[in-house]
């Protein structure tokens, strides 16, 4: 699996990203794309320590009971649930929002694990660096297959 903190693992999910267009549809879900470029720098910016979240006991309970077997599966389900916080439902500046994640996919190559500000996930609890590098690949992935690209 690439990781978030290669720099060549990343100018491929870049060449991805710049494959989209104000135009491009999901394939499944409800975002647009402009929603989807947004929601996909919020959890970069957990890791960064730039967004606190907290969640309750019973989520981090069951967080660390599915942690494995996701981290395992190499790719999120289509319409996995998300945290309340990273939904989208507003209109972003589709090129204003793609520049802000490739900032951030560039923070990670910049930086390597320097960049992961925590190493507690608010759902799955304690990550290793090499865990936050999948988890972060696995999400983008994800959404840029939800996008066709």
């Amino acid at each position: 699996m690439s990781s978030i903190y290669n720099k060549a693992d990343n100018e491929i999910i870049i060449s991805r990203i710049n494959n989209l267009s104000p135009e491009s549809k999901a394939l499944w879900g409800k975002m647009t794309v402009d929603q989807m470029l947004s929601h996909c720098q919020a959890p970069m910016d957990f890791a960064f320590g730039k967004t606190p979240m907290k969640a309750n006991f019973l989520m981090q309970l069951l967080g660390k009971m599915v942690k494995g077997k996701m981290l395992k599966s190499k790719e999120f389900k289509k319409n996995s649930p998300t945290a309340p916080s990273f939904i989208r439902k507003g209109t972003y500046d589709f090129e204003e929002t793609k520049k802000g994640l490739i900032e951030r996919i560039n923070h990670f190559s910049d930086l390597g694990q320097k960049a992961v500000k925590t190493t507690k996930h608010p759902f799955f609890g304690e990550m290793t660096y090499d865990e936050w590098s999948q988890l972060q690949t696995m999400h983008l992935d994800h959404h840029l297959k939800q996008f066709g690209v």
